[in-house]
């Protein structure tokens, strides 16, 4: 609940000031009006920590793997038969990640004071819950299951994250290896070949094509770092600049669809995105439109996003969902079909189910296969720029010493 500052004119017509405590301006004034005929003034008090502790840095961000775990309490907790008031309270006093813990105490307080739960969720945590959290819970609440959507939503959240920490798993060594590989170019390109440098000048005779080469690119790399570094940081501003436009983001994303292999990557990543949330959200009971308006805000690629969003207009008109997928072909052509055969047979919900596992697997496989692809090109690379410096600087040592 909201802290409110007010002053008003009670019933004997004499102005009094005060606190109250409500869930919004509305609700301010009608508890306000219990003792008074008259608001004069209302306003918000703003809740500010003290002291270094309290002090929050950034924006605040969800933890994925204890939201999930979140979810997973509340389901077993309600379906044991515990009250929701006093399973929200209990899962705040042991929740430790922060920005949670505080909001949970909020909607504590709120739903102990007879507000239902998912108002209260989507108003202290509707720029930190995924949209999809907040839509399956009120559907829940409306039809009695909340435990049964608190589950739900554990099993959306959990799979999910196992697929975050299946691609970062992947993404580890190639990282290391392409951060390894970047650091010993520069300090055998600042240090390593400068020292070499001064030992073939006092030689005095012409060096090897290669090991002049070497020379030039290492005299280029310290003499304009600094331009290279601003070179860099001037296309990395822009780049930010540019996708915070409409048309940039619009066309940024466009381009990851056609990078070679990662464009794939990105498609799957949209197809499987879909069909998950999509089961999930007709399984909750939200109406056709609904579901899809949803889904579109939680696909990662902000073009096939937008796509996405415009289907609901057009189901809205009596069309059917393959149909119009298949008119702005932004998914795969099985993912499309397989929409035509569940509504067909009525059941999209579960064809949704069995397309969803499968570009699960399709999505893995994929990413299992670009790294499969990356580390030996990287170590290649890495290899080939370091035999390039050690034989440029070996072929200058042997014709020295032979002329000697």
């Amino acid at each position: 609940m909201v802290k409110y500052k007010y002053s008003a004119l009670s019933k004997d017509g004499q102005k009094v000031s005060g606190i109250v405590d409500a869930f919004n301006e509305l609700d301010a004034v009608d508890r306000i009006k219990e003792s008074c005929n008259v608001v004069l003034k209302l306003a918000e008090i703003k809740e500010e920590g003290t002291g270094l502790l309290n002090m929050q840095i950034g924006k605040k961000k969800l933890n994925k793997k204890a939201f999930t775990v979140m979810c997973s309490q509340f389901s077993i907790i309600l379906s044991s038969g515990i009250p929701i008031a006093r399973t929200v309270e209990l899962i705040a006093d042991k929740t430790t990640n922060k920005p949670l813990k505080e909001m949970l105490r909020k909607v504590a307080a709120d739903v102990e004071a007879g507000r239902s739960i998912s108002s209260s969720f989507e108003e202290h945590g509707d720029k930190l819950l995924p949209p999809t959290f907040i839509e399956t819970i009120r559907s829940g609440e409306e039809s009695g299951n909340l435990d049964k959507s608190f589950e739900t939503m554990y099993q959306h959240f959990d799979k999910q994250t196992k697929m975050r920490n299946k691609v970062r798993s992947a993404l580890a060594y190639p990282a290391f290896v392409l951060v390894i590989a970047v650091a010993v170019v520069i300090v055998l390109m600042v240090k390593v070949v400068p020292t070499f440098t001064a030992i073939f000048d006092s030689y005095g005779a012409e060096l090897p094509l290669i090991t002049r080469m070497l020379i030039g690119i290492s005299d280029f790399f310290r003499k304009y770092y600094l331009i290279m570094l601003a070179v860099i940081a001037a296309g990395v501003i822009f780049y930010k600049i540019y996708g915070n436009t409409e048309q940039g983001r619009i066309n940024l994303a466009k381009l990851q669809l056609k990078i070679p292999v990662l464009g794939n990557i990105n498609l799957l990543n949209a197809a499987s995105q879909f069909a998950n949330t999509m089961t999930t959200m007709l399984g909750a009971g939200l109406p056709m439109t609904r579901s899809i308006s949803i889904t579109a805000k939680v696909i990662d690629n902000y073009y096939i996003s937008q796509e996405t969003g415009k289907l609901s207009g057009k189901i809205e008109e009596g069309n059917a969902l393959a149909a119009v997928m298949r008119e702005q072909a932004v998914m795969p052509d099985i993912l499309i079909d397989m929409v035509g055969v569940g509504e067909e047979t009525g059941e999209l919900e579960e064809t949704l189910n069995t397309i969803a596992g499968y570009y699960d697997a399709e999505l893995e496989m994929a990413i299992a296969a670009a790294m499969r692809k990356l580390e030996p090109a990287l170590l290649v690379g890495l290899a080939g720029i370091a035999g390039f410096i050690v034989i440029a600087i070996y072929v200058a040592m042997f014709d020295m010493y032979g002329a000697m």
